[in-house]
């Protein structure tokens, strides 16, 4: 299936007619097509079954900056195993408004390995895949004052250890890739709610997985991970049904701050994610789509943001927050190519949008909207190219609101939420994000970032901050 580094670290999506497709989900794909047909146990009746193509997507395609590593690549895909590295860099710095003048550079080296134990063993269609990065800095939007919507998608979640264990999953394929079932240690947001394009702008609040889903226990997506096992079910190749369970852990980090710790205590409750998917394709150009609807429900106990066991202010009372059994979350996303620049699932103009809902009772951001275009670079001779613009709007639950007017009235300090310090009452947030994404060598890529700020932390303490940045991104 993933590809986590593909998405996270490869913002150019112009592909040439050997590059990879895209898979039911909307993620990358070995299988040339959605719609490859093979002949099944019936056969001999001339019956064909369409096969949708395998769940697993080989990383990236053959591309990388050292070609095949003189030859090592060729006979480690004979073999089954794909192997892939890929560095990340991005250097931010707001020039105009927040709390302060800030930069901050942050990136990570991460390495990816998938087998296809079919070739490797003749083990049929069985995957496993393994994820591990080695992550650095912070994010700038920290520093200038805005806890939201930080403008690096790097950010300090990787703990700063050598070998951060992101990702460690089996995968099995039954009836002509019709089911898939996953199971081991899996971020959740990179199988719901999940685009490919999300990566190619450098906000966090999109990139790997949009909020507020991934910064709740039950769902965190990248660089986390919980234990699980996801079913897919494709009815026909163009239609899938994904659930799946997760264990939740009541810990700030999952798998402790390196990954590695499945065994924390508090293991005992559930998040059970559902989701919907349709995957058009329209015309003798096939002008692929997206569309998903989902939802999450946790239930695990959380406490209240505002209330005591009476429903008044627990920062009043001085009683302990009343606990809430159970958190909801709802997406509903949807991607559409309206004019194809070449081959490739992802090449040409795209226009994108959606929307996240959760619990504002026990979650600081009650839902997040944002609508985008991306467009690779053929009309301007520039085919490896990719240009995006992306708006996004974040609306603060009223629940932690009465929270924070409540801290002002009795001069206490506001209290901390799932995102970070706040500096006032929060409400909304607009950002604006504008980048060119320059393909300078073989999988390597230069994007120019531009980023602003409207309502930094989602108050009016501090002014819109204009934020310029670059990313570096090299798949070696």
């Amino acid at each position: 299936m993933v590809f986590l580094l593909g998405l996270a670290s490869h913002p150019a999506h112009a592909q040439d007619a050997n590059s990879p497709g895209t898979n039911a989900t909307g993620t990358t794909s070995s299988s040339e097509t959605a719609g490859n047909v093979q002949e099944g146990t019936a056969a001999q009746s001339a019956r064909q079954i369409v096969d949708p193509g395998p769940f697993f997507a080989a990383p990236m395609g053959s591309q990388h900056l050292f070609g095949d590593w003189g030859g090592i690549q060729p006979w480690l895909l004979k073999h089954g195993i794909h192997l892939l590295a890929a560095v990340n860099e991005e250097f931010a710095g707001n020039v105009t408004g927040g709390k302060q003048r800030a930069y901050s550079d942050a990136g990570q080296v991460g390495v990816e390995m998938d087998v296809d134990w079919d070739k490797l063993a003749g083990i049929p269609s069985f995957w496993t895949h393994t994820i591990i990065v080695n992550g650095h800095g912070d994010n700038v939007s920290r520093n200038f004052g805005d806890q939201i919507a930080g403008v690096q998608e790097i950010y300090g979640a990787r703990g700063n250890v050598v070998a951060h264990l992101v990702a460690m999953w089996g995968e099995s394929a039954f009836y002509h890739n019709r089911i898939d079932i996953s199971a081991g240690w899996i971020p959740p947001g990179s199988f719901f709610a999940a685009s490919p394009l999300f990566c190619d702008f450098m906000n966090v609040a999109i990139c790997g997985n949009p909020a507020p889903d991934k910064y709740t226990p039950g769902t965190r997506d990248w660089p986390s991970g919980n234990l699980g096992v996801v079913a897919r079910v494709m009815p026909t190749p163009t239609t899938y049904i994904m659930g799946a369970l997760f264990a939740v852990s009541p810990h700030s980090f999952n798998g402790g701050i390196s990954g590695w710790s499945w065994a924390q205590s508090g293991l005992g409750k559930l998040s059970t994610p559902v989701e919907l998917g349709w995957l058009p394709s329209f015309g003798r150009n096939k002008l692929v789509g997206h569309y998903k609807l989902g939802y999450s429900y946790d239930n695990s106990r959380y406490p209240d943001q505002y209330s005591d066991m009476y429903g008044g202010s627990y920062q009043l009372s001085g009683l302990p927050a009343r606990n809430i059994t159970g958190q909801n979350n709802l997406w509903i996303q949807g991607d559409q190519m309206l004019i194809r620049n070449g081959d490739g699932q992802t090449n040409g103009l795209i226009l994108l949008a959606g929307a996240m809902y959760s619990d504002g009772r026990i979650v600081a951001m009650r839902d997040h909207t944002w609508a985008g275009m991306i467009e690779t670079g053929k009309a301007w001779g520039r085919p490896l190219d990719t240009v995006g613009i992306m708006w996004q709007h974040f609306d603060m639950s009223h629940t932690v609101a009465l929270q924070q007017e409540m801290s002002q009235a009795l001069g206490q300090p506001y209290i901390a939420n799932q995102w970070g310090t706040v500096y006032g009452v929060q409400s909304h947030e607009n950002t604006y994000e504008l980048f060119y994404s320059m393909h300078v060598a073989r999988a390597t890529a230069v994007q120019p970032d531009f980023q602003y700020i409207q309502r930094p932390d989602a108050t009016t303490t501090f002014h819109d901050a204009a934020v310029l940045g670059v990313q570096i991104t090299s798949v070696l």
